[in-house]
């Protein structure tokens, strides 16, 4: 079967991006497909496959995603930018509420945060402080800015829904080891977090600067993880490192968004959705297997913009 799809990223956070509107997959061959498509060690490679996928009455599209394990997700911010701004180009408009697998999402084209490099504003939330909805088991009913008994970390966390699970911690400086022992921890699917959970460390560098690094469940250590920064833009207000209201810039390895935590836990961020090539692949289902990939069409114009961000950042 040939399908066809863009490979983009939000921040770093990089996808197979497909138009599956009129797509029908069923739920083994779409997972198949994301850990086909999202093996790093693979011709394409991603943090997880994303599709673009009909809306109804009061959605003008979907995003569905899937982690590189196969794992369906609730969400994801980098990815749901992306997708976005392809339901925008396809349909011609420039706003939009987004279905997603258990929520929804208002999403709008945004100015740009760099020449050159499309960026799109999303608004996720009501989300939720509730420990149940974390996914934690014989926690207390809410975990702000305190440790987690039966977690093997004595820092103190932040336990939000965005809608899906996050641990947050601020620490001085990131300490990586630490942080990918605790995410794998997580991965065991532990009787405190059975359905585990994506899992921040963060630094505050300004009064309203943050510096992230995840996690993320069912990828392991990534640049980028759009919840996450949302999260921790979050969880930043809940503990009151930042303000509500508040314009705040996130950082990660991948680059950076703009966000914004207001007092009823919605979340807005801007960030980039660059489209970095269009692709066709070959894939058997039956042999779990790719073949045939080949670039249609490079947008160098877009590499360029984002490269020229990031040389910015690193100055």
């Amino acid at each position: 079967m040939r399908i066809s799809f863009l490979k983009c990223h939000g921040s770093g956070n990089d996808f197979p991006l497909i138009d599956a509107r009129a797509l029908a997959l069923g739920e083994p061959e779409w997972a198949t497909l994301a850990r086909l498509l999202a093996d790093r060690a693979g011709p394409v490679g991603g943090d997880g496959l994303l599709a673009l996928v009909p809306g109804d009455d009061t959605h003008a599209f979907g995003m569905r995603m899937w982690n590189s394990d196969g794992s369906e997700a609730e969400t994801c911010l980098n990815g749901l930018r992306c997708t976005a701004r392809l339901g925008f180009d396809l349909l011609g408009i420039d706003a939009a509420q987004v279905k997603l697998k258990t929520s929804s999402a208002d999403v709008a084209r945004d100015p740009e945060i760099a020449p050159g490099v499309a960026t799109i504003r999303t608004l996720v939330g009501p989300n939720s402080t509730r420990a149940a909805d974390v996914g934690l088991v014989g926690a207390p009913a809410q975990v702000i800015d305190a440790a987690i008994a039966g977690l093997p970390s004595p820092r103190a966390f932040t336990a939000v829904a965005m809608p899906n699970p996050h641990l947050v911690t601020f620490v001085d400086t990131v300490d990586e080891e630490e942080l990918v022992s605790l995410g794998r921890w997580c991965e065991g699917r532990p009787a405190l977090l059975p359905a585990r959970a994506n899992v921040s460390f963060v630094e505050v560098r300004g009064p309203s600067s943050l510096f992230v690094r995840t996690f993320e469940r069912g990828v392991g250590l990534t640049d980028s993880c759009g919840s996450a920064m949302a999260a921790s833009v979050l969880s930043a207000a809940l503990t009151g490192r930042t303000r509500f209201g508040e314009t705040v810039q996130v950082f990660n390895r991948g680059g950076m968004v703009r966000g914004q935590a207001d007092a009823d836990t919605r979340v807005t961020l801007s960030g980039n959705a660059t489209f970095e090539e269009e692709r066709i692949v070959t894939v058997d289902f039956a042999a779990g297997t790719l073949a045939g990939a080949q670039v249609v069409r490079a947008r160098d114009d877009e590499r360029a913009a984002w490269g020229a961000l990031l040389a910015g950042l690193a100055r």
